[in-house]
């Protein structure tokens, strides 16, 4: 009998095509990076800042099928503003499905920057990819 977690789905947004929807056990994670736009050392400070949506929060992920495909989706939660401040708070969402065999560096570059996500959080994905044996 499959287990709950071999049978959970996810919905994943996609830029410029219709979400899709995949079996999270049939789609496993090779590599995430994600950070937030908290500038401070002070752990309680940041777990304080993150519950009332001070700080940005980004996150890119890489899953990989068995057959090759791979998608690349990135998220932003941006900071809800202060009383007064222009309008904020938005979620952006975005990614790609690509082929076997095409550069997965590229996509995450690619989606991490239209997700507005940080340089460095882009640098770590690309860094955590799966090494390529020569």
């Amino acid at each position: 009998m499959a287990t709950q977690t071999q049978n959970k789905r996810r919905t994943i947004t996609l830029t410029s095509r219709a979400p899709v929807t995949i079996r999270e056990s049939d789609w496993p994670v090779i590599v995430r990076a994600a950070g937030d736009s908290f500038d401070g050392a002070d752990l309680a400070r940041h777990r304080q800042a993150v519950m009332q949506g001070d700080v940005d929060i980004y996150s890119l992920h890489v899953r990989q099928h068995a057959d090759g495909r791979t998608l690349v989706y990135g998220v932003l939660d941006a900071a809800i503003p202060a009383w007064g401040a222009p309008a904020g708070g938005e979620t952006h969402r975005g990614g790609v499905l690509l082929a076997p065999r095409v550069d997965i560096a590229d996509a995450i570059r690619l989606v991490g920057q239209e997700c507005q996500i940080p340089d460095s959080i882009i640098r770590e994905c690309v860094a955590n990819l799966p090494a390529e044996e020569l």
